[in-house]
């Protein structure tokens, strides 16, 4: 092969290796590090943040991108999962009654929950919505990573929550509504319980397949509206892991009442039967490294190629 024919093939498979990348899950354009007691989010930070509205009542739930035609969110979001005709999901949008640049809409086909949900405080909160349409991937617009069974979420792993829920009990979100974020750590199952055991009114069980965030003495906190919305943590190796899905609290940011999410790690069956095509945390690392591979192999190649 000629050195042009060489530099060309040489080119196209570093190229080729690189804008793969933009469907890799978890890893946003934006690296920066109203639910309750949260901020604005900076656009493109959470580019899996999904709006999902109905045409009745417009911003219902959040949701997360997972794939280019499945979206994650809770199974409370959609009170008769066979009647799809009047959800809408937005991708790609930042401010609820702002100008979206990169946002797109789709349809909904079909929805899937677990077999014997019935209400959030008895678990299997979770949903998988497939779309009528595929996203088309943008440094606005990519997945978050799910993870395996054996994925760790430890006690105090500071994680965060995101969404265009109410900033109070019962206060909305106002002006332009830009999505907003909040830093919570995870609370151990044992530890949750124990606060929601002082509770005189309502009894709370935090069963296996939930997982906990947030504080003790409250003030920041998810909240009505942010319900299926995604709570991520950042792995060691930088790439951010869905560890659940926004699904109940009693009240918002209230002392010894954290927010309560379904624990993700459990569903990875689920999951994976739903969207075989889907790469949980932990397989998709030996994706990433055999790409990376592929791409020291091309970058040595040039460098051999460039001192003849």
């Amino acid at each position: 092969m000629s050195p042009k024919l060489q530099l060309h093939a040489i080119f196209w498979c570093v190229t080729g290796i690189l804008a793969s990348y933009a469907q890799e899950c978890g890893l946003p354009h934006i690296m920066e590090n109203r639910i309750v007691g949260g901020m604005d989010a900076t656009e493109g930070e959470w580019p899996w943040q999904v709006d999902i509205q109905t045409e009745q009542t417009g911003h219902i739930c959040g949701g997360s991108i997972i794939t280019e035609s499945w979206v994650l969110s809770a199974a409370h979001c959609f009170p008769n999962p066979s009647d799809v005709s009047s959800y809408i999901i937005y991708v790609g949008r930042y401010q609820l009654n702002g100008f979206n640049k990169y946002m797109s809409t789709h349809r909904v086909s079909q929805v899937v929950i677990p077999s014997g949900y019935n209400e959030p405080q008895n678990g299997k909160d979770v949903a998988l919505v497939q779309l009528s349409s595929s996203v088309t991937w943008s440094e606005y617009v990519r997945p978050i990573c799910l993870p395996s069974s054996g994925t760790l979420f430890p006690s105090g792993m500071q994680c965060h929550v995101t969404g265009w829920g109410n900033i109070r009990d019962d206060v909305p979100l106002a002006g332009v509504g830009t999505l907003q974020e909040v830093q919570v750590p995870i609370i151990s199952q044992s530890s949750c319980q124990e606060m929601y055991q002082t509770n005189p009114t309502e009894q709370v069980d935090i069963l296996y397949d939930m997982i906990c965030a947030g504080y003790q003495k409250g003030g920041m906190d998810s909240c009505q509206g942010d319900s299926g919305g995604p709570l991520v943590c950042q792995m060691v190796n930088g790439t951010w892991v869905q560890a659940g899905v926004v699904s109940f609290g009693l009240g918002c940011a209230h002392q010894n009442q954290p927010g309560v999410y379904a624990r993700l790690t459990t569903f990875s069956s689920f999951i994976k039967n739903t969207v075989p095509e889907i790469e949980l945390y932990g397989r998709a690392n030996q994706n990433w490294c055999g790409r990376a591979a592929m791409l020291v192999s091309c970058l040595s190649s040039l460098l051999i190629l460039l001192q003849r």
